[in-house]
């Protein structure tokens, strides 16, 4: 019997250890961001050695993966499926483009970080396509049925985190008024002429 206790005990403490990882390299992810994170840096914070670092995560993209998974289980992306309900358009593109922005209100910091580094750290690029690509594929086909390339064009932007930011975070749009400029241009942009 004490045998068994001792290993449940042991993988207890290593359960442990590996969640303060993972949370310590989240919250630097949404403070200095992925590119600039070392397993140094998150060893220092989560009170542990190099050696047990490794001996969890033995390169970056585990880390990397572990990190995703925890920030989303904790907050996940919102899902597009209830949106097909809505019948009337303008108001799908309202409710899909507000959740997506509740989401980057939520989420602001890390969210602001890692897609920042996404544009030139290639190891953030494959984590965040990975975690992010299968639900904007999604959001793009429910919300964007229907819509010509124009419109397609401006829901892309409108669901982009730089353009909320800029928006609500950088201009002081109230959230709501800015999805419904959103959810306006989108609907009242006309194809461009033909040459």
């Amino acid at each position: 019997m004490a045998r068994s206790y001792t290993l449940k005990k042991r993988a207890e403490q290593q359960s442990d250890t590996r969640r303060r990882i993972v949370e310590a390299a989240v919250a630097l992810h949404g403070e200095i961001g992925p590119a600039l994170t070392s397993l140094s840096s998150v060893a220092a914070r989560a009170g542990v050695q190099r050696n047990t670092l490794y001996a969890h995560f033995p390169d970056d993209r585990s880390l990397f993966m572990a990190c995703s998974a925890l920030a989303l289980e904790r907050d996940p992306l919102p899902d597009a499926a209830p949106w097909r309900r809505i019948k009337d358009r303008g108001e799908r593109l309202h409710a899909g483009i507000a959740a997506v922005h509740a989401w980057y209100e939520r989420n602001a910091d890390l969210a602001g970080c890692v897609l920042r580094d996404a544009q030139f750290h290639d190891l953030t690029r494959e984590i965040a396509a990975l975690r992010f690509g299968p639900s904007f594929a999604a959001y793009m086909t429910v919300l964007g049925a229907g819509l010509s390339a124009t419109q397609r064009a401006l829901l892309a932007l409108a669901l982009d985190y730089f353009a909320w930011r800029s928006l609500v975070r950088d201009s002081s749009l109230a959230p709501d008024r800015a999805v419904r400029t959103l959810v306006q241009a989108i609907e009242g942009a006309k194809p461009p002429p033909r040459p």
